[in-house]
């Protein structure tokens, strides 16, 4: 079962070879993601740690760290935040980013300032686009994005 567990600072030094990690975590082979991308979502989650949001969360599969999901910023002022997540290349395929989506679902609805999540997906990207559509989320339109090409662009309303 794929659980979250907030990602830290530390926990992104460990992923990127800078400090040791914890002995109840491990990585993947080949790593969580490529150095570029860990760097990238550091960044992103110090921004969201920044804004007194916790919206940064590491994979975990049998104490494997098996993928990195978030807030890609803090919520609007309209409640809309949107996600992001990547599974490590050595742990594709298995439902871990469905999981993911199911879990940060959770815990947005434990947000009192998230009411709609959003995400966009490569038009190539098939896994990401099911992954969306088992938890619910809708396509909203199209877009196009200079690094990823062609995007689908998904919305999820929270109950109450």
């Amino acid at each position: 079962m794929t659980e979250l567990a907030a990602a830290t600072d530390a926990d992104f030094a460990w992923m990127l070879g800078e400090a040791p990690g914890s002995a109840s975590l491990t990585q993947p082979p080949g790593g969580v993601d490529d150095p570029v991308v860990l760097a990238i979502v550091r960044r992103m989650s110090a921004d969201l740690w920044a804004a007194h949001d916790r919206g940064s969360w590491m994979m975990v599969e049998a104490g494997e760290v098996v993928g990195l999901c978030s807030y890609r910023r803090a919520p609007n002022a309209a409640g809309e935040v949107e996600i992001g997540y990547g599974v490590a290349p050595a742990r594709r395929g298995l439902g871990h980013a469905t999981r993911a989506v199911a879990a940060m679902i959770q815990a947005a609805r434990a947000d009192p300032k998230v009411r709609v999540l959003t995400a966009s997906t490569a038009l190539s990207n098939f896994a990401s686009q099911k992954a969306l559509e088992r938890n619910g989320f809708v396509e909203i339109g199209r877009d196009t994005d200079l690094e990823d090409g062609a995007l689908i662009l998904w919305r999820r309303e929270l109950e109450a």
